[in-house]
Protein backbone atom coordinates (compact mmCIF):
# COMPACT_ATOMS: atom_id res chain seq x y z
CA UNK A 1 0.00 0.00 0.00
CA UNK A 2 2.44 2.45 -1.15
CA UNK A 3 2.03 6.02 -1.18
CA UNK A 4 -1.59 6.17 1.00
CA UNK A 5 0.03 6.37 4.58
CA UNK A 6 -0.38 4.47 7.83
CA UNK A 7 -4.16 6.33 8.16
CA UNK A 8 -5.38 5.73 4.53
CA UNK A 9 -3.79 2.09 5.15
CA UNK A 10 -6.41 1.46 8.19
CA UNK A 11 -8.97 3.00 6.26
CA UNK A 12 -8.68 0.76 3.41
CA UNK A 13 -7.64 -2.31 5.58
CA UNK A 14 -10.84 -2.04 7.25
CA UNK A 15 -12.75 -1.48 4.43
CA UNK A 16 -11.28 -4.26 2.01
CA UNK A 17 -11.80 -6.76 5.21
CA UNK A 18 -15.23 -5.74 4.92
CA UNK A 19 -15.96 -6.40 1.59
CA UNK A 20 -13.90 -9.54 2.04
CA UNK A 21 -15.83 -10.89 5.52
CA UNK A 22 -18.86 -10.25 3.49
CA UNK A 23 -17.80 -12.31 0.27
CA UNK A 24 -16.66 -15.22 2.05
CA UNK A 25 -19.94 -14.94 4.68
CA UNK A 26 -17.59 -14.89 7.79
CA UNK A 27 -17.69 -13.40 11.44
CA UNK A 28 -15.08 -11.23 12.03
CA UNK A 29 -14.37 -7.78 14.07
CA UNK A 30 -13.18 -4.52 13.28
CA UNK A 31 -9.56 -5.16 13.96
CA UNK A 32 -9.68 -8.60 12.41
CA UNK A 33 -11.29 -7.16 9.34
CA UNK A 34 -7.71 -4.45 8.97
CA UNK A 35 -5.45 -7.02 9.88
CA UNK A 36 -7.10 -9.19 6.92
CA UNK A 37 -7.44 -6.12 4.80
CA UNK A 38 -3.78 -5.14 5.36
CA UNK A 39 -2.37 -8.75 4.90
CA UNK A 40 -4.14 -8.98 1.79
CA UNK A 41 -3.22 -6.60 0.25
CA UNK A 42 0.51 -7.02 1.17
CA UNK A 43 -0.05 -10.69 -0.13
CA UNK A 44 -1.17 -10.08 -3.16
CA UNK A 45 0.86 -7.40 -4.26
CA UNK A 46 3.88 -9.29 -3.53
CA UNK A 47 2.02 -12.33 -6.00
CA UNK A 48 0.81 -9.57 -8.33
CA UNK A 49 4.73 -7.94 -8.81
CA UNK A 50 6.06 -11.90 -8.85
CA UNK A 51 4.01 -12.48 -11.38
CA UNK A 52 3.46 -9.32 -13.75
CA UNK A 53 5.65 -7.50 -12.01
CA UNK A 54 3.28 -4.86 -11.10
CA UNK A 55 0.69 -3.88 -8.35
CA UNK A 56 -2.60 -1.42 -9.14
CA UNK A 57 -2.35 1.68 -8.21
CA UNK A 58 -4.17 4.43 -6.10
CA UNK A 59 -7.10 3.91 -3.47
CA UNK A 60 -9.48 2.15 -5.11
CA UNK A 61 -6.76 -0.67 -7.09
CA UNK A 62 -5.65 -1.22 -3.33
CA UNK A 63 -8.78 -1.63 -1.96
CA UNK A 64 -9.20 -4.49 -4.90
CA UNK A 65 -6.32 -5.60 -3.81
CA UNK A 66 -6.95 -5.98 -0.69
CA UNK A 67 -10.62 -7.37 -0.32
CA UNK A 68 -9.14 -9.87 -2.97
CA UNK A 69 -6.10 -10.67 -1.03
CA UNK A 70 -8.26 -11.10 2.40
CA UNK A 71 -10.32 -13.80 0.63
CA UNK A 72 -7.43 -15.56 -0.22
CA UNK A 73 -6.39 -15.82 3.39
CA UNK A 74 -9.90 -16.71 4.52
CA UNK A 75 -9.99 -19.34 2.62
CA UNK A 76 -6.37 -20.78 3.10
CA UNK A 77 -6.76 -20.84 6.70
CA UNK A 78 -10.86 -22.65 6.11
CA UNK A 79 -8.39 -24.90 4.08
CA UNK A 80 -6.51 -25.48 6.90
CA UNK A 81 -8.89 -25.91 9.17
CA UNK A 82 -10.65 -28.14 6.83
CA UNK A 83 -13.52 -25.84 6.51
CA UNK A 84 -13.43 -24.94 3.09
Amino acid sequence: MTGIGWFGALIIGALAGWIAEKIMKSDMGLLMNIVLGISGALVLNGILFMVIGNTLGGSIGQLVVGAAGACLLIYVVRLIRGRA
